[in-house]
């Protein structure tokens, strides 16, 4: 039988190779005292050493030694210094079998080691299947199995019997999963999936392939088209049931499958699987084109909103000249009847001789209109969206499956007379707020037309989606926040939680704090001692800092870069593959196994990362055809395999020595990137007015001290970025490992202050207009007299309490990553009603934002840190600018997944780079070094590794060793 291999070399050298790092070596190898004891029962050295090294390889990685396996020498010292030997006593031993045979026999006597066979390797492999649904790769199962016989201490068998073992539980896990979803399955509804395949639209589209191709729209046109598969997959009654107790990485896996699969390569496969994939699809689909309608609906909205706005500022706009002209008549005919009392005059005759009554009365009604022009608000405009709501609102509330929470009883009673078209059914206005001003519109609208209303409702239910205080079963981005949210008792068992479980405590330690930093603050503003600022007269001042780069960094910039290389683009990857070996992450999206394709792996990330596309890469390379490219990038090019990829490349970037002399990897910053997009309307596009008028989107990435982009992703070019801060940090393995996270002034709130505080971040963000921000006290009467001007308002204290255990569950929700961080920012955030949860945070945010602002003022390093920090992020952006060579660096995606691996192509790119410099700008200066010339750790600091004039990116893109 040939050999299954589902492990790549460096995976199998991880697992069954001896360490030889000094951290690995001394938490395995370390000799106990009794250890000690046995082992000196042998008489001669070699049998003494060889005896241990047995002993310790059968620990850890738990395997047997070959007899000519070649041991690390740092291993062979570590482990003879505890024994008074040398290396060289190995020698003997490692020719002697019988020896090396009996000494695994008193082994595994007196340590209780046992072999793989018989009862115990029948219960492995149980236990093996059993881990195959929930292993989530290869490498994965490979580990768990190998971790498993270690704690039963289980000598590993050979590499192939465990790449076999685990490749057969895979495929016998994957086919249970398949079985299991199909029994499901009545015989009519594997008919009507089936059809799926069959039933063709438009003569050459498939049904299936037709469902599969949805996007959030931005009009009413994209919502009737959502709303049509929509309705289409609820025809199926595919019940959500149907997926229970199947791990979720094996829905999304299935799912992707389908996503890839045409519908003839569908057909071609087994009916357990076939009709898994399409009952995976059918169910998954239906919950995200709901998703889909509710954002496009929430699109539609803001663009009525914007539109309103617009013919709102259009006819003030309009009406200056008319409100000149009529100033300018009242005015005269002022002064003539000023100058006709003052002279005794008829009024009467004054005003026949300035404009005459008739004019006069056209003045007044000019006026009148001009009056109630200049006081409308947009609200007066949005009725003209009437029509477009119209062609899609009925249906998509009747397709909906619609929940509300208690506040929003009202607001669904009126949902539903608009979906049923109920003519005489009453409008009632109570779904609205006391104080909105849609009641003064509304109530003067004609009895009998209801457009307004409906449009109302209609802006209402978008702000409940975004609240929460509506929702959707079974959805992945508008689910009831109440069921997301984890129960207490995990909160209160989260590691990641360090605040305590009684408010009372944590509020104590934030009162004692605020006292003591606004003494200090106060006795600094009393002596004039606020670094780079003052208070004076209740008002803040602040100075910009000045540069403090040293004179000599720059030469020794341009000196050390003069030493790199010229270097292909391709050839640059190459040599990070082999070093990291990157391209292994992306594993096969069926099989699981890693693409051994590697140079057209690389072509592929190649072309998105230069945002070439596929069909320009492989007219610029000879390695690939069109069809090869676009067969490797549908089945082995994920989000998950981009971020593991971009992961492997940050860890070892920043084992690099060089990395050493920018931070320790415990400090990040985040900042927004804005990408030009070729239309409006496609996937995230859209015009922020910031930006120029073309639409585009943002990529928000997160970069640690060492330079490495860690985590990215696209964003909307109009949201506001602080919600999708918390995204980096918590689900990424790197951003846990941040202590310090900087931010421009786009990139704080106090719901963003409050978490991560209560995360044991320290969230230091460059405000920009810092002294018009005010400070909140417990008690604002006790501020000093200083500080008094700067005092905003009293922290309600209460409401903290009484929300504390909601908070817990919040914060520990983020920190377990149910939900994206950023998602349940937004819905705290949105609350148009102030829900209690919302305050309490907000609450505790305006403490930590004291806190914050008063540590500042008094800590230029602080403010010198943040500016170092932000620098690096922006660094990126030309870096990244400088890639994006392909279509005039427009993202001409027209899809929202095209356009996230676009954007973290060209991320891994940037990534692959900087650790390229890294490693050769660690290289010129050791050469520096021997030259005798400066290379104090002051200076180095100063360098970045985010240079590329000497890397050839155009051409002909030419691969070695193919």
């Amino acid at each position: 039988m040939p050999r299954r291999s589902i492990l790549t070399e460096r995976q199998r050298s991880a697992l069954f190779d001896l360490p030889t790092d000094d951290a690995s070596m001394l938490r395995h190898y370390i000799l106990a005292d009794d250890d000690l004891e046995r082992i000196n029962e042998r008489r001669r050295s070699e049998n003494r050493i060889g005896f241990a090294l047995q002993l310790c390889a059968l620990r850890y990685p738990g395997r047997l030694l070959s007899s000519d396996e070649i041991i690390p020498e740092k291993v062979l010292r570590f482990i003879a210094a505890q024994l008074g030997l040398t290396g060289d006593d190995i020698l003997p031993y490692a020719s002697r079998r019988q020896t090396r045979q009996q000494h695994l026999h008193a082994l595994r006597q007196i340590y209780g080691f046992k072999m793989f066979s018989g009862q115990g390797a029948r219960c492995l492999r149980a236990w093996l299947e059993h881990q195959a649904e929930t292993a989530r790769s290869n490498e994965d199962l490979a580990r768990r199995f190998v971790e498993e016989c270690r704690r039963t201490q289980t000598i590993l068998p050979g590499v192939s019997v465990i790449e076999r073992l685990c490749a057969d539980s895979l495929v016998a896990a994957e086919r249970r999963i398949e079985s299991r979803i199909a029994n499901r399955l009545d015989n009519q509804m594997r008919e009507r999936l089936d059809t799926l395949l069959t039933e063709m639209l438009d003569g050459n589209v498939s049904r299936f392939v037709w469902l599969r191709q949805f996007e959030v729209g931005n009009n009413s046109a994209g919502a009737s088209r959502l709303l049509d598969r929509l309705e289409f997959l609820q025809a199926l009654d595919m019940s959500p049931e149907i997926l229970a107790d199947v791990p979720p990485h094996r829905v999304t896996r299935l799912r992707r499958q389908g996503e890839r699969y045409f519908a003839d390569g569908l057909r071609d496969i087994t009916s357990d699987r076939r009709l898994a994939i399409l009952a995976v699809c059918a169910t998954e689909w239906a919950a995200a084109i709901a998703d889909a309608v509710i954002e496009t609906h929430d699109r539609i909205v803001g663009k009525t909103w914007r539109d309103a706005k617009k013919l709102c500022d259009a006819r003030i706009a309009d009406a200056r000249s008319s409100l000149q002209e009529t100033l300018r008549s009242f005015k005269g005919l002022g002064a003539a009847l000023l100058e006709a009392k003052g002279d005794g005059a008829s009024l009467d005759a004054a005003t026949e001789a300035a404009c005459g009554w008739v004019h006069l009365e056209r003045m007044v009604a000019t006026a009148a209109e001009l009056t109630d022009t200049m006081a409308a608000d947009a609200l007066a405009h949005v009725v003209h969206g009437y029509h477009r709501f119209r062609r899609y609102a009925p249906r998509m509330l009747r397709a909906l499956d619609i929940h509300a929470a208690a506040v929003a009883s009202t607001l669904i009673q009126a949902a539903k007379i608009i979906a049923a078209d109920q003519k005489d059914a009453p409008r009632q206005a109570s779904f609205l707020r006391r104080n909105s001003k849609w009641h003064h519109h509304l109530n003067s609208q004609e009895p009998d037309d209801n457009q307004l209303w409906e449009v109302a409702v209609l802006f209402q239910i978008r702000e409940a989606f975004r609240s929460g205080d509506m929702w959707l079963r079974h959805s992945r981005r508008y689910a009831d926040l109440k069921q997301a949210l984890v129960p207490i008792e995990a909160a209160r068992a989260s590691p990641r939680l360090t605040m305590p479980l009684e408010p009372e405590i944590w509020l104590a330690d934030r009162k004692a704090r605020l006292q003591e930093s606004l003494e200090k603050l106060a006795k600094a503003a009393r002596s004039g001692a606020i670094p780079g600022g003052a208070i004076e007269d209740g008002v803040l001042k602040m100075d910009r800092l000045t540069r403090t780069v040293p004179e000599a960094a720059d030469d020794m910039v341009l000196d050390l870069y003069s030493r790199l290389p010229a270097v292909r683009i391709t050839d640059l990857l190459q040599e990070v593959d082999n070093d990291v070996g990157f391209t292994e992450a992306f594993t096969h999206l069926r099989t699981g196994v890693p693409c051994k394709d590697r140079v057209g792996l690389l072509n592929v990330l190649l072309a998105e990362g230069l945002n070439l596309g596929l069909s320009k890469m492989a007219e610029a390379t000879s390695s690939h055809d069109y069809f090869q490219l676009s067969r490797l990038s549908r089945w082995h090019i994920e989000s998950d395999a981009i971020n593991r990829a971009l992961a492997m490349v940050i860890a070892a970037q920043s084992e690099l020595s060089m990395a050493a002399h920018w931070g320790s990897g415990i400090t990040a910053s985040s900042d927004g990137q804005f990408f030009s997009a070729a239309r409006q309307g496609e996937a995230m596009n859209l015009i922020n007015a910031k930006y120029g008028s073309e639409p585009g989107l943002k990529a928000y990435t997160h970069v640690s001290d060492q330079f490495g982009p860690f985590a990215t992703q696209n964003i909307p070019a109009t949201v506001n970025e602080a919600p999708y801060i918390l995204d980096g940090l918590l689900m990424n393995e790197v951003g846990r490992k941040i202590k310090e996270q900087y931010v421009d002034t786009g990139g704080f709130t106090d719901h963003v202050f409050a978490v991560t505080a209560l995360l044991s971040y320290r969230f230091i963000p460059r405000i920009r207009d810092l002294p018009s921000k005010r400070l909140y006290l417990f008690d604002p009467g006790a501020a000093p007299k200083e500080l008094r001007g700067l005092i905003g308002g009293k922290i309600r204290e209460k409401i903290i309490i009484d929300n504390w255990p909601n908070i817990l569950r919040a914060v520990a929700t983020m920190a377990a990553g149910v939900i994206p961080p950023s998602q349940l920012m937004r819905k705290l955030a949105s609350y148009p009603r102030q829900h209690e949860l919302a305050v309490a945070l907000r609450e505790i945010g305006r403490i930590e934002r004291t806190l914050f602002i008063t540590e500042w003022l008094l800590d230029a390093d602080m403010q010198r840190r943040a500016q170092i920090g932000l620098n690096k992020g922006e660094a990126h952006h030309a870096l990244k600018n400088a890639l994006r060579i392909g279509r005039q660096g427009e993202i001409r995606d027209r899809t929202t997944e095209g356009q996230h691996y676009r954007v973290a192509g060209l991320n891994l790119l940037a990534a692959t780079i900087i650790y390229w410099n890294t490693k050769h700008l660690g290289m010129a200066v050791t050469a520096r070094k021997r030259a005798n010339l400066d290379c104090s750790t002051d200076l180095v600091a100063h360098i970045s590794p985010l240079g590329w004039a000497h890397i050839l990116l155009t051409g002909e893109y030419r691969w070695k060793n193919r």
